[in-house]
């Protein structure tokens, strides 16, 4: 098992990591030209770069924070719902909301997206709740957006994939086209919020009934 120090010292090579990739973005606007292949990669590397130190930063604060109330006698400060939430709602479907919108699909695998959505599903259990499980099952992903806060229009050019896997083997057996069907849904709105429903595949019409009947789904 490695050792604080240890860990710390991959953190900083991982921050350093990002630094470079940053040094990589100021050249290319330090060129004549900038050649579209080259920034999009540029751009690639530096967010995969920040994202898997962001992550792993955060799984060594979880292993090495102190108890609560351990330093100092002031209270922590309220946890404040800033990455999402998940409940169970009506029919036994499950409802996850994450306060953003879906990346775009043309940049890698975006590390924080499955990392913010494991840990609400860890929130939720280590609440005393059971997370559903579904063999047959749809996802509706919903985004409510305004105009200006969105910048990918296409439905095909979303990062949806990173939500499948990372529910698959925990709500779901696998996330194959006849385990899993996807629907991609947008409504105009000020919330900018993306809104995913996990519900038995039986219950497709039901919910899609519910949802032209305006009663919140």
């Amino acid at each position: 098992m490695s050792s604080f120090k240890e860990d710390m010292a991959h953190i900083q090579q991982l921050v350093g990591n990002s630094f470079t990739a940053t040094g990589g973005l100021v050249a290319l606007a330090d060129g004549a030209q900038m050649q579209p292949a080259r920034l999009r990669k540029a751009l690639e590397q530096t967010i995969g770069s920040f994202e898997l130190a962001t992550v792993e930063l955060r799984q060594l604060c979880e292993r090495y924070m102190p108890p609560a109330g351990s330093v100092g006698k002031k209270p922590a400060i309220p946890r404040r719902d800033v990455t999402g939430s998940v409940e169970l709602i009506e029919y036994h479907w499950l409802h996850i909301t994450i306060h953003t919108l879906l990346p775009s699909a043309a940049y890698q695998t975006p590390v924080w997206l499955s990392d913010t959505i494991r840990r609400l599903l860890d929130e939720y259990e280590s609440g005393g709740h059971s997370l559903p499980y579904y063999r047959d099952a749809l996802m509706v992903i919903e985004e409510r957006s305004d105009i200006e806060g969105r910048r990918v229009f296409d439905q095909d050019n979303k990062g949806y994939k990173t939500i499948s896997n990372a529910i698959k083997g925990r709500l779901i057996p696998d996330d194959d086209q006849y385990t899993l069907g996807v629907a991609l849904l947008s409504t105009r709105s000020s919330e900018n919020a993306c809104h995913i429903t996990l519900l038995d595949s039986a219950d497709t019409a039901d919910y899609f009934a519910l949802r032209a009947w305006n009663r919140g789904f």
